[in-house]
């Protein structure tokens, strides 16, 4: 791995942090050794700078490839777009094709706005919501982005005491002056939302959630949210960025039974091009004419064309069920490895989105020696598994003996007190806290 690890070595001389997302630094899976960069990547296979291919039973692009790498169909579409002029003066028509299916899919919503990228488009809802309620406080549950409205949230009265809210998202460079006008929530906590609403009563503009991820809802959590929303005149806005498309056609709050005013996509919804939408109700999404939002790439060809083309292939091939039946079987898998190797893991997150983590003194250590581990057996891999439409139950099967075989040498190192001594490296970084 050559190549990559000097390239990367020069980009960090370059680029602030070596890459433009957290979770791509080398630093966050194995540093020294994981392969930065990428030449090629088909359907659940990736080819490093130096020629090595590894099978991708890890994050597939950080969730945004459902269908896998450079499916033939999105990847089609794609090619006569670009042949046809990906830009002009003019408006792209797949702009309204594409809102007339987001709109059939959902039928609560009314209209439709895009962005290219889930961070901004998180902004944008929180701007309309802003609009639509003349009123500032956001309550919020889960990740969305990078945003000064988000980070906001970790802004404390004492500058010390900055980033503790969230560790691992540093507030600098985001005006004090938003302080206050962000507050989180955790998940599942109906009595802490009820506290906040009440604390913050007639000045919430918007409650944002994610309806589910590593875990679904306890009975009456959101409806509460929902009635709650409704009598204090507050946006409810979904994040379907990471959860979008996996379930079912459309996104998780269809699964747990929620209409909220507005709802957020990307990521998944275009299988690795850039594209984001943010759907609602007319009466709040019109708002947005009395704001200004606006920005020339949102008005390229691409986006559109990939997300029509990903989510007739996410309905014809019925790709949610094969992404459940894929993740079932893996977290499955880990289960019984877990159990036969002696290793306590906790297992969690809905089937498409699975993780797991090593309940020792330890875990970094552990992480980092499984993904070596697994690494030299030919898999990216880690703690996490984002089933894909790519994944085939031979992809699977090979993983998880290879799983088994790297489980069973680290569960040796256990017992022998020094499982660090094995690394070949740094132990990997370790992410941001979650209130979800």
């Amino acid at each position: 791995m050559a190549k990559s690890q000097e390239l990367y070595k020069k980009a960090k001389r370059l680029i602030p942090g070596g890459t433009q997302l957290l979770t791509k630094r080398p630093e966050m899976h194995l540093p020294g050794l994981w392969p930065a960069y990428y030449s090629k990547a088909k359907g659940c296979e990736v080819w490093d700078l130096d020629g090595n291919k590894y099978t991708d039973m890890s994050y597939m692009g950080i969730g945004s490839c459902i269908l896998g790498y450079a499916d033939k169909d999105v990847n089609l579409a794609v090619k006569r777009a670009i042949d046809g002029g990906s830009m002009s003066t003019l408006n792209a028509p797949e702009e309204v094709e594409l809102a007339e299916t987001l709109l059939r899919i959902h039928p609560w919503a009314d209209m439709a706005r895009y962005a290219r990228s889930g961070g901004e488009a998180m902004s944008i809802a929180v701007r309309i919501a802003r609009a639509a309620t003349r009123k500032d406080i956001i309550l919020f549950c889960g990740y969305h982005g990078w945003s000064d409205w988000y980070l906001s949230s970790n802004l404390a009265d004492d500058r010390s005491l900055d980033g503790h809210l969230l560790p691992g998202l540093e507030p600098k460079g985001v005006p004090r002056g938003l302080k206050g006008t962000a507050i989180p929530f955790d998940y599942n906590d109906t009595d802490g939302f009820l506290r906040l609403l009440k604390r913050y009563k007639g000045k919430v503009a918007a409650v944002i959630i994610e309806p589910l991820r590593d875990r679904y809802p306890v009975k009456g959590f959101l409806e509460t949210i929902r009635r709650a929303t409704h009598r204090e005149k507050a946006v409810l806005v979904i994040d379907e960025i990471t959860a979008g498309w996996r379930l079912c056609i459309g996104g998780a709050h269809k699964v747990v039974g929620i209409e909220p005013d507005m709802a957020v996509f990307a990521k998944a919804m275009s299988n690795g091009f850039p594209m984001a939408a943010i759907i609602g109700k007319r009466n709040v999404m019109e708002k947005a004419q009395e704001t200004f939002i606006s920005s020339t790439y949102w008005t390229e060809r691409i986006g559109p064309v990939s997300a029509l083309a990903t989510v007739k292939k996410l309905k014809g091939e019925n790709v949610p069920a094969h992404l459940n039946k894929t993740g079932k079987k893996v977290q499955e898998g880990w289960g019984k490895l877990a159990e036969k190797h002696g290793i306590a893991l906790a297992i969690s997150g809905i089937y498409p989105l699975s993780h797991f983590s090593f309940k020792y003194k330890s875990p970094l250590i552990l992480k980092t020696l499984f993904t070596q581990l697994m690494l030299e057996r030919g898999f990216l891999a880690s703690t996490a598994f984002y089933a894909s439409f790519a994944h085939k139950e031979e992809h699977v099967d090979a993983y998880l003996d290879s799983a088994d075989s790297t489980l069973a040498f680290i569960s040796r190192a256990i017992r022998r007190g020094k499982p660090e001594s094995h690394l070949k490296g740094p132990v990997c970084h370790s992410g941001f806290k979650r209130l979800a």
